[in-house]
C-alpha cells in the first residue's frame, strides 16, 4: 500500500468498523461512538472474515479508517483478520482485549495492530484511542507494551532475530540502536534525553530515522522490534 493517510479534526467523521462476535458488546461500542461528532460506525462484523470483507469490499474512498478488532472470533480471529487488513488496506486496528490481556495481543501487534485497548476501558480513554489511531499514532504507552511483552514473550512460539532482523538493525547507528532499546524498556522521549544526555527534539528526530529505516509504523512496533530483535529481553 502506498502511504497512509490520516485523518484530523477537520475531515469527514472517523468511519470506525467494530469487530466483535458479541452483539451487546458492538451494541455499548455504538452508542458511545456514534454520539461523537466526528466518529461513525460504517460496518460491524461479528467475525474476522466479515470484518476483511467490510474492509476490502467497501465502496472507494468509504473503508474504515479504524477497525476495533477483538481477537477470540469464530470462522477467523482477530489476528488473522488483522494481518489481511493492514496488508491489503489503508485501514488502521486497534485490539480489544479483556483485562487479563489475552496471549494473542502480541500476534496482533506483529500483524501490524496500532495498538490495544482494554474492553473495559472508559468512554474518554476509547475515544482518545480512536482518533490517536486515526490520525496515525499508536494507542499505548510504551511501559504498557513492555508489560505485555514480558508476560506473553516467555510463552509464544514468537521467531527469534533472524537474518533479515540483523540486516535491518545493520541500518542503525550506534545512537539510533541505543534510542531503540531504550524505547522497548519502556521509557519516553524524556526520559531516553536525560538517560542519553540529549535534546528531546533530537531523541524525536532519532526515532523519526528508526522507524524510515526500520520500516516501522509506530512506536508500538520499534518496542515488538526491539523485542524481537534481541536487544530487550523479558524480565524472568
Amino acid at each position: 500500500m502506498g502511504a497512509r493517510e490520516t485523518k484530523t479534526m477537520a475531515d469527514e467523521p472517523i468511519r470506525l468498523l467494530l469487530a466483535d462476535d458479541q452483539e451487546m458488546v458492538r451494541v455499548g461500542f455504538r452508542m458511545v461512538l456514534d454520539s461523537q461528532p466526528d466518529m461513525a460506525v460504517v460496518a460491524e462484523a461479528p467475525n474476522g472474515r466479515d470484518a476483511v470483507d467490510a474492509v476490502l469490499h467497501a465502496a472507494p474512498g468509504q473503508a474504515p479508517d479504524v477497525a476495533l478488532m477483538d481477537i477470540r472470533m469464530p470462522v477467523l480471529d482477530g489476528v488473522a483478520a488483522t494481518q489481511k487488513i493492514v496488508a491489503d488496506s489503508d485501514t488502521r486496528v486497534l485490539i480489544l482485549t479483556t483485562f487479563d490481556l489475552d496471549e494473542y495481543v502480541y500476534s496482533a501487534l506483529q500483524a501490524g495492530a496500532s495498538g490495544f485497548l482494554l474492553k473495559d476501558a472508559g468512554p474518554t480513554e476509547l475515544l482518545a484511542a480512536i482518533r490517536a489511531v486515526a490520525s496515525g499514532d499508536s494507542v499505548v504507552a510504551p511501559s504498557a507494551t513492555r508489560r505485555l511483552l514480558e508476560r506473553f514473550v516467555p510463552t509464544l512460539p514468537i521467531a527469534q532475530s533472524g537474518g533479515d532482523t540483523k540486516k535491518r538493525l545493520e541500518a542503525l547507528t550506534d545512537r539510533e540502536r541505543e534510542v531503540l532499546t531504550l524505547v522497548g524498556q519502556g521509557l519516553n522521549n524524556t526520559e531516553i534525553a536525560e538517560t542519553l544526555f540529549l535534546g528531546s527534539a533530537t531523541v524525536k528526530t532519532h526515532i523519526g530515522h528508526i522507524l524510515a529505516k526500520l520500516q516501522l509504523r509506530d512506536r508500538v512496533h520499534m518496542v515488538v522490534f526491539a523485542y524481537d530483535a534481541g536487544l530487550v529481553h523479558p524480565r524472568g
